[in-house]
């Protein structure tokens, strides 16, 4: 498959999980395992069952590694944000990227609560429902609005920050210049499923993304976990890094 068919595939996934959503009614805890909803594993036995019936490997947060002989590796979040849909906060998505020998090829987040709908490829350029999106541009931590996960132990210069429960679309929203940054305060916190759908989307836009620890992002194993920083701009992240690196190190 070219990237194009598995944009499809993908668009196909996420489409199976709003039909699934709109069939749940209770979308309270389902007392598997800590923190885990009743449409989260809605969502993910729908995204599964698309993703291998189209002939991918999947790994998911809710119910691990299918497949993983398979060549291409789709890394699905079936519903990022779950505490923020059971709470009706209208920030929570799918996420799913396609992964090949060289790493992210194709990758479709969408907002489930607004359809708002994002999708990248590999050198093909990132769009929000069709048009293309560039970030800010911001260079300067003083003068920027940053998405947090957590909170770190000190304050580390932005202007503004917002606390908003999704990564994969605080990391789109980075791609847009709907946030300027974005910075994970905890240590090893998000596992690959959360964030590799946002990280081509603000590849391809043009914003920049690492982990805080200098570590690979691009990840296959359902025990991996990163700590993912993006910004607007290389000086932004920079900046961001290196003050989230100088907080941690004074609260020890």
């Amino acid at each position: 498959m070219d990237a194009g068919d598995l944009l499809e595939v993908c668009r196909a996934t996420t489409a199976a999980v709003t039909a699934a959503l709109a069939a749940v009614d209770d979308w309270g805890l389902a007392g598997t395992r800590p923190g885990q909803y009743l449409p989260d594993l809605a969502a993910d036995a729908a995204a599964v069952e698309v993703l291998l019936g189209a002939g991918l490997g999947v790994l998911s947060e809710e119910s691990g590694l299918h497949e993983p002989g398979r060549s291409l590796l789709a890394v699905v979040d079936p519903l990022d944000g779950s505490t923020n849909a059971s709470r009706g906060i209208p920030w929570f998505a799918t996420s799913v990227c396609v992964l090949d020998a060289d790493g992210p090829v194709a990758a479709v987040v969408v907002n489930q609560a607004s359809a708002v709908c994002y999708q990248a490829t590999r050198g093909g350029g990132a769009t929000r429902d069709g048009r293309p999106v560039r970030p800010s541009g911001e260079e300067h931590l003083g003068a920027a609005i940053v998405g947090l996960s957590g909170y770190p132990p000190a304050y580390l210069g932005w202007k503004q920050y917002r606390a908003l429960g999704a990564v994969a679309l605080d990391l789109c929203a980075v791609a847009d210049g709907t946030l300027d940054g974005y910075v994970d305060a905890a240590r090893s916190a998000h596992g690959p499923w959360d964030y590799l759908g946002g990280l081509l989307v603000c590849h391809e836009a043009g914003a920049s993304v690492a982990d805080a620890l200098g570590r690979d992002l691009v990840v296959r194993s359902p025990d991996e976990r990163r700590t993912p920083v993006a910004g607007a701009t290389p000086a932004l992240l920079h900046e961001l890094v290196a003050r989230r690196t100088a907080a941690e190190a004074s609260s020890r």
